[in-house]
């Protein structure tokens, strides 16, 4: 596929994903415009392993260069590349741009808000977590009943300044014995952050499953001056659950899982 029928693909599941979110996008160009002064850029990804990855940056002053954009990689499992590139778009919605829709909303519809004490000064904003593999309602469990960033603070403490927003990505999962566990910091792999998450006694079972989950960091409550209005993938699957929601929240998802939705 060439670049420029990558970045059709890529920018038309964009634009289906932020519908689901409540969002209306509209390709412009080389961006994809949202309400107000949001956006979603694409850039290619770079490496051999291209084919089903996609890196994305939600922009939240389009033209201000003094605004950070949030970019965060996803990759995607599929039979084509197509196929691929809007799983990876679908998988980004779920855990990313879910977390930046709320940051604008406010609500706590489309993630949780909360202060961490472990963390003096933030506030953080994060999105259900995208569990896949086998028997990975597991490790969806232990993710809803446990409180995974406090856990990390100590290590993310030195890697926070200024007044963000900090894109905090976590990838966890594998199998016993052949696991893995990273924490991206703005981007840029954290090895204490890693190897703090890989300390966590989170379930590692016979067969492989991961979880990807997205928190956004920011130095105090307040929103964007011009805020966002309010608002399938093969084998393994693919499951959301709330990442630190109480047990109740958790009941309803499951409950719409039995249900099919």
């Amino acid at each position: 596929m060439r670049p420029e029928e990558r970045l059709a693909v890529i920018q038309r599941c964009v634009v289906r994903e932020m519908a689901r979110l409540g969002q209306e996008f509209t390709v412009d160009g080389e961006v994809v415009r949202g309400p107000g002064t949001t956006a979603v850029a694409v850039r290619e990804h770079p490496g051999d392993d291209g084919a089903g990855h996609v890196d994305l940056g939600f922009v939240l002053h389009l033209g201000r260069a003094d605004v950070p954009v949030v970019w965060d990689c996803a990759a995607g499992l599929g039979k084509t590349e197509e196929e691929k590139l809007a799983n990876a778009v679908k998988m980004w919605a779920t855990t990313t741009a879910s977390v930046l829709v709320e940051l604008a909303d406010g609500r706590g519809v489309h993630a949780d808000h909360t202060d961490v004490p472990q963390l003096p000064g933030w506030h953080a904003v994060q999105g259900p977590a995208a569990v896949f593999g086998f028997g990975n309602e597991h490790l969806a469990t232990w993710l809803a009943e446990n409180r995974v960033l406090p856990a990390l603070a100590p290590a993310l403490r030195a890697e926070l300044a200024g007044a963000g927003p900090v894109g905090v990505k976590l990838f966890l999962g594998g199998k016993a014995g052949d696991d893995v566990a990273e924490v991206r910091v703005g981007g840029e792999v954290s090895e204490a952050a890693s190897a703090a998450l890989r300390a966590l006694d989170w379930p590692r079972g016979e067969r492989l499953c991961w979880a990807r989950l997205f928190v956004l960091l920011t130095a105090d409550r307040a929103t964007p001056e011009e805020p966002v209005a309010p608002a399938a993938v093969a084998r393994p699957s693919i499951v959301t659950a709330p990442a630190v929601r109480p047990r109740g929240l958790f009941a309803r998802w499951r409950e719409a899982r039995r249900a099919g939705r």
